[in-house]
């Protein structure tokens, strides 16, 4: 196996190609194979899990739990706070709760899932209290877009490892002002939904690539997002052959031929672009 490239995250190395877990755990139809395709990936390197209270209110974080059973350490967890759980108060119980769900005693990488009425110093506070207390080794944000940021580092928030946010081809408003600003304070962007839920299959232009490369259209398009230094991609797969193909993006190079024609079908954002999220 091929060893998985690997990214800077809050001080340590971390896997540039992870698992999403959006809906999963829902269906128990599904369950067994939904553990099989995380299992499969975690075998594959892909040992970033992102996974969040809100999905399935725990039951995706309960399957995440199921998944890494015996294989705790092989594991990085990522899990999220609704914005209403993110006071001093609350963040430490939601916390706990998917410690529970997880069947873990700490998550790797802790995030708010997106900013609400809770303001973002007492977040910070109630992060760092999180980690000091050993219940989480990481904390970052999702859906935050340059403003937020940095209301975010003058309230403190300085130990900010990450900001997940959607970026795939269809979705290239972060490139014009966000990542470059994450890049220069050594933040990794984390894409979530990079290859727009499977909505990218079938376009023209990805598929003519993707037949030169002997690959397939969502493989050129996840290679797409992974080209981009310090950026994490965590799309969903829910059986062990769609684990395989994500895995399988790791190996593909665009060339600079490739990108000019994605960039044609797919303009780059000409100017400041409101942040998108699902």
């Amino acid at each position: 196996m091929v060893p998985t490239p690997t990214t800077r995250l809050g001080g340590q190395d971390v896997a540039v190609l992870g698992q999403g877990t959006w809906n999963m755990g829902d269906d128990p139809a599904r369950r067994k194979a939904e553990i099989e395709a995380l299992q499969s990936g975690i075998d594959l390197g892909l040992s970033l899990i992102d996974t969040a209270e809100m999905y399935g209110e725990g039951a995706s974080e309960r399957l995440v739990g199921e998944a890494i059973k015996g294989r705790r350490e092989a594991a990085f967890i990522v899990s999220k706070a609704y914005p209403q759980n993110a006071s001093r108060g609350r963040l430490p119980q939601a916390c706990e709760r998917s410690l529970r769900n997880l069947g873990i005693d700490c998550i790797d990488l802790y995030l708010l899932h997106w900013r609400g009425a809770v303001p973002l110093a007492e977040t910070v506070e109630a992060m760092q209290a999180l980690r000091q207390a050993g219940k989480i080794r990481h904390w970052g944000v999702s859906n935050l877009d340059v403003e937020d940021m940095e209301e975010l580092l003058d309230a403190g928030g300085t130990h900010c490892a990450t900001d997940q946010i959607l970026y795939n081809l269809t979705r290239r408003g972060p490139e014009h002002d966000l990542l470059p600003w994450l890049e220069q304070r050594d933040i990794a962007a984390m894409a979530y939904s990079p290859v727009e839920q499977g909505r990218l299959k079938g376009h023209k232009t990805l598929a003519s690539i993707a037949q030169r490369h002997g690959a397939s259209d969502l493989q050129v398009a996840l290679a797409w997002v992974l080209r981009r230094e310090g950026v994490i991609a965590i799309p969903k797969a829910g059986s062990r052959r769609h684990v395989e193909e994500n895995a399988a993006a790791l190996s593909l190079t665009l060339t600079g031929d490739d990108l000019a024609e994605l960039d044609r079908a797919f303009p780059p954002p000409g100017g400041k672009r409101a942040l998108e999220m699902l």
